[in-house]
């Protein structure tokens, strides 16, 4: 049996919400939301980002999360900036275009935007009203090259946006690697201050599905949950989500179990480093992209399960390793092994 790095949702979910998914199977509770364990987790979610005015709205993935946020948010001529990387332009079947909004894309070496990314689009969309209207900006932390954005650089984009009219939605699918990342200086209280919309992402970090989108802009708060509805993720079991998200929020569970993906990660990273080995980026959290020899690639496949990521030259790839809740030393010291040997 082959170890898989190809993702961080390859297992079930973490003993403690299977226990409490059953503990709770027989309990009748009120549907599509107003179960005592949803509003459980939405008290403790705005807890934990000090922000008793924001609104959490649970659903059950990440492409349902960034469908329902950006259809919600854009007028019908609006548009939003994405990162060349982000998962919106790349990996949702162009869900977005699907609800009549284009994607401007940012060519972005570590996944991130700079508010000096930003001025380009705002200066070529200034014919107006012949052009889309640039009005949100994607983020995405941990991003797709598993890079995360310091607290300087949030605090940077988010005054640019609120100068410039402009939305700030974070993709929060790994968000609790990123903010665990031993790098990092951001916290979750500072992602709501600086946020008018963000979400925490369970299906990657121990839930069987589920991400929670909290919204701190009032303005965008109001009728929002028309659009659950409409886009067909409000579930009449709600119980399924919010169990979920109250073991998760409870005791940090969280945030210990992106932890411990980071730190398997990074004990490959460091063991890679150790032979020489170069990185496609240079990261912190559950995601690494290093540089192999294809015949070690090839090696490697006996035994594991990854992504060759991109193609460097005739003879190197970049691979994509993803550690996750679960990962045992087991694979992670298999890995180690191989890669010493060769």
């Amino acid at each position: 049996m082959k170890f898989s790095f190809k993702n961080d949702y390859s297992e079930g979910c973490h003993p403690n919400i299977l226990q409490a998914l059953s503990q709770h199977n027989l309990v009748q509770q009120a549907g599509y939301g107003e179960d005592e364990y949803s509003l459980k987790a939405k008290a403790l979610i705005k807890e934990k980002i000090n922000s008793p005015d924001s609104e959490v709205f649970l659903v059950s993935g990440g492409t349902q999360a960034n469908l329902i946020v950006i259809s919600a948010i854009l007028k019908p001529y609006q548009c939003v900036i994405s990162a060349a990387p982000g998962h919106i332009l790349n990996n949702e079947t162009g869900a977005i275009e699907a609800t009549g909004h284009k994607v401007l894309s940012i060519e972005t070496a570590d996944g991130k935007i700079k508010p000096s990314d930003i001025v380009p689009i705002l200066e070529g969309h200034s014919n107006v009203p012949h052009q889309v209207m640039p009005k949100l900006v994607y983020i995405s932390n941990s991003t797709e090259l598993g890079t995360i954005y310091q607290a300087k650089e949030l605090e940077e984009l988010s005054a640019f946006c609120k100068e410039n009219k402009l939305y700030l939605f974070m993709d929060g699918a790994r968000l609790g690697h990123g903010l665990t990342a031993e790098i990092s200086d951001l916290t979750l209280e500072k992602v709501a201050a600086l946020t008018d919309v963000f979400y925490l992402g369970g299906t990657k970090n121990g839930a069987l599905i589920g991400e929670a989108i909290v919204i701190n802009n009032p303005v965008l708060q109001e009728d929002f949950a028309f659009n659950i509805k409409q886009k067909g993720a409000l579930l009449a079991k709600g119980r399924l989500l919010g169990i979920q998200f109250m073991e998760l929020m409870k005791d940090n569970l969280y945030f210990e179990l992106a932890q411990h993906a980071n730190q398997q990660a990074m004990k490959i990273k460091k063991a890679l480093q150790e032979k020489g080995t170069a990185f496609l980026s240079d990261t912190y959290t559950n995601q690494i992209f290093p540089i192999l020899n294809n015949d070690l690639i090839e090696v490697l496949s006996e035994n594991f399960e990854f992504y060759v990521w991109k193609k460097i030259d005739e003879n190197f790839s970049a691979i994509r390793l993803i550690t996750s809740w679960s990962t045992g030393d087991e694979a992670v010291n298999r890995f180690i092994e191989i890669i010493k040997q060769n």
